[in-house]
């Protein structure tokens, strides 16, 4: 079968992607349909055992704001003399996109399907939130931080104590062109195994 337009448009398509940074993100975001068609395709990810060993949390409005404040709180609990351009990064760190979509891995312990396996099914629907966004004309980012690994974050977010965040995905309208970066090349990353 020959190549037409359509594969060419789709890999195109993939080929275009970047992160934009969050600090570059603002309204409008998503709408509520919009939404639920983005995490609708991001529900077909590969998922060995249809274990779907993962939920979404919503960020949005106010919240953002106030679990910037947690962060202070948390921040300043584990260290009293943390500068405060630290302490201000902290505050604003979820206030600039107007939507960030928190992928929790919810791994299933003793199944047959490692948690290693549950966990890149998790890391799929992550870059497939980063892809619809794009897809419907918004800029996004995945990004952890030291309050994706902080128990206590992760307690006032309502996570049980076997889950973990994987990814807060921030999407909005982009102020700016998104940056490129240096990409590896193809020839550094490939190698054909011979027996």
């Amino acid at each position: 079968m020959g190549i037409n337009s359509a594969p060419m448009d789709a890999l195109d398509f993939l080929n275009r992607r970047r992160s934009v940074p969050s600090r570059l993100l603002t309204e409008p975001g998503p709408d509520d349909r919009q939404l639920d068609a983005l995490l609708n395709a991001a529900l077909r990810v590969p998922d060995h055992g249809k274990l779907t060993p993962w939920r979404f949390l919503t960020l949005r409005g106010e919240a953002r704001h106030v679990l910037g404040e947690r962060l202070v709180a948390r921040a300043l609990a584990l260290d009293p003399l943390a500068p405060a351009s630290t302490i201000e990064k902290d505050r604003a760190r979820f206030s600039f996109a107007p939507l960030i979509v928190v992928v929790v891995a919810t791994p299933v312990a003793g199944h047959k399907v490692p948690v290693v396996e549950q966990l890149v099914s998790g890391g799929a629907v992550c870059f497939a939130l980063l892809q619809g966004a794009q897809a419907l004309g918004f800029g996004a980012q995945w990004l952890t931080g030291w309050a994706a690994y902080d128990r206590t974050i992760l307690d006032q977010l309502g996570l049980a104590a076997h889950e973990q965040v994987l990814g807060f995905i921030h999407i909005g309208t982009s102020q700016g062109e998104a940056p490129e970066r240096l990409r590896p090349t193809l020839e550094s990353k490939l190698s054909d195994w011979t027996p």
